[in-house]
């Protein structure tokens, strides 16, 4: 891919930004791939440095807030008709309680996964605080010469503990996959925002 059909496609990918913000990121990739031919790299190498389209578009639009997106996609191209304005108005009792339902539905299941999660640690702290408690209670009991009862609770410290370990792991990754699931989520919104254009 050549420097021009890397910037058309970068512009085209980029179509739903304001126009500013898509001029400016085009001219930042040109200078880019300029500065690395002058350094003696041919364009197509210097293209291909520069990244994937797709990874640029993907990281241009996590940086972008969701604001100026949705300000950019609901600014009309043209002026509205009046039977499109009483279209809306008339609709409104139907659309609007639809979107706020369709809202409502994907907030409360990213609340229940973090609220999973969120328990998840909550099990693996009273795990941890068992292990403890049982050896503390172990060596009370010690002390007053009951060793079966005593040896009983170390073991369960042990299995409570082992138990925290391995659950921590797991509380770990869950936190993890959640924190990149949030991400592609945001992401995917933001992406619903830029309209794909077909190329001139």
């Amino acid at each position: 891919m050549n420097k021009q059909e890397f910037l058309s496609l970068l512009r085209q990918e980029l179509s739903g930004l304001p126009e500013e913000d898509i001029e400016e990121r085009v001219a930042f990739y040109e200078e880019m791939i300029d500065d690395r031919m002058e350094e003696g790299v041919t364009e197509v190498e210097a293209v291909r440095a520069v990244g994937p389209v797709r990874e640029i578009v993907s990281q241009i639009v996590s940086e972008t807030p969701i604001t100026k997106l949705v300000k950019e996609r609901i600014r009309p191209k043209r002026q509205l008709q009046a039977w499109e304005i009483v279209l809306l108005v008339l609709g409104f009792p139907l659309w609007f309680p639809l979107l706020i339902a369709a809202f409502a539905v994907l907030l409360s299941v990213y609340i229940v996964i973090w609220s999973v999660i969120l328990s998840l640690w909550a099990a693996d702290v009273s795990l941890a605080a068992s292990s403890i408690g049982c050896v503390v209670a172990a060596v009370v009991v010690l002390c007053r010469g009951e060793a079966a009862s005593g040896l009983l609770m170390i073991g369960a410290a042990a299995v409570l503990a082992g138990l925290s370990i391995f659950l921590f792991f797991g509380c770990r990754e869950a936190t993890r996959g959640a924190a990149v699931l949030t991400k592609k989520i945001a992401l995917g919104i933001k992406s619903m925002f830029l309209r794909k254009e077909e190329a001139k």
